[in-house]
């Protein structure tokens, strides 16, 4: 297991134990949506904010390397499915661990709606993914999303202690999943699962929101936060990642980290 002992040094900050995960998978699902069009850009931004990590499927290492500038983890995504497809949430597997390893990726991911009718077959497919992970020593994060008919709210404190449960049960190093809506509640989540957890960026929202979001995960016991939208589509994607590490990596407020993107 050393192997995955040394990729997961390049996703977590290796003395705070926290990350920053940039999710840039979008063009998958909905296209050359603002803020992906230039990939290589949007990576250098995030980068220089200081995420630790960047998430997108096989075309980010394709056409989205760039060479230069501040180093990221990549962590290439297993799962997709189209925002126009008959299901959107039936994520089904598109790429391979091995694949990963020989494109140069730190880690690999993949996502599971909980509730969703196609459930058991994503959960079979995490299953079997998290099993090749530690033949290869590769680090797995799981994105679980309570979704499906018996889901009226996917931020339910319940489904959400499920889905996380779920992930680590099944393999996962690392666990996405969505905010609680508040500290103490989030918290139970965290405390209920035995792997790393961190917290979706969501819809588009203001940055003073995105930034509370932060804070309350934190407080909550996130080990960071995998802000999609909300950091490659604002206008100055490095200085808000560079204000969410703040709070994540040296444990700053919300009011301290909104200054950054006043100055």
């Amino acid at each position: 297991m050393r192997g995955k002992e040394i990729r997961l040094e390049r996703i977590m900050d290796r003395n705070t134990g926290r990350s920053i995960i940039v999710p840039l998978d979008h063009g998958v699902t909905l296209g050359p949506i603002p803020g992906l069009v230039d990939v290589g850009r949007t990576i250098d931004l995030v980068a220089e904010g200081g995420a630790n990590a960047v998430i997108g499927h096989v075309g980010l290492a394709l056409h989205g390397h760039r060479g230069h500038g501040r180093d990221v983890g990549l962590i290439m995504h297993l799962s997709a499915s189209t925002s126009i497809g008959p299901d959107p949430n039936d994520k089904v597997l598109v790429n391979t661990v091995t694949n990963a390893l020989k494109m140069g990726a730190d880690g690999v991911s993949v996502h599971i709606n909980v509730g969703a009718d196609s459930e058991a077959r994503m959960l079979e497919d995490l299953g079997r993914v998290a099993v090749t992970c530690m033949e290869w020593g590769m680090p797995l994060l799981a994105m679980m999303y309570p979704r499906g008919r018996k889901v009226s709210d996917e931020h339910d404190l319940e489904s959400v202690k499920l889905s996380a449960r779920v992930a680590a049960e099944l393999g996962a190093d690392i666990v996405k999943t969505v905010y609680t809506g508040d500290a103490d509640s989030f918290r139970e989540v965290t405390r209920g699962c035995p792997v790393p957890v961190v917290v979706a960026g969501g819809s588009k929202t203001d940055e003073r929101a995105i930034l509370d979001l932060v804070e309350g995960s934190m407080e909550g016991g996130a080990a960071g936060i995998s802000i999609g939208r909300n950091a490659f589509q604002h206008p100055a994607p490095d200085r808000l990642i560079r204000a969410a590490a703040l709070i994540i990596h040296e444990g700053r407020s919300a009011e301290e980290a909104v200054e950054i993107l006043r100055t």
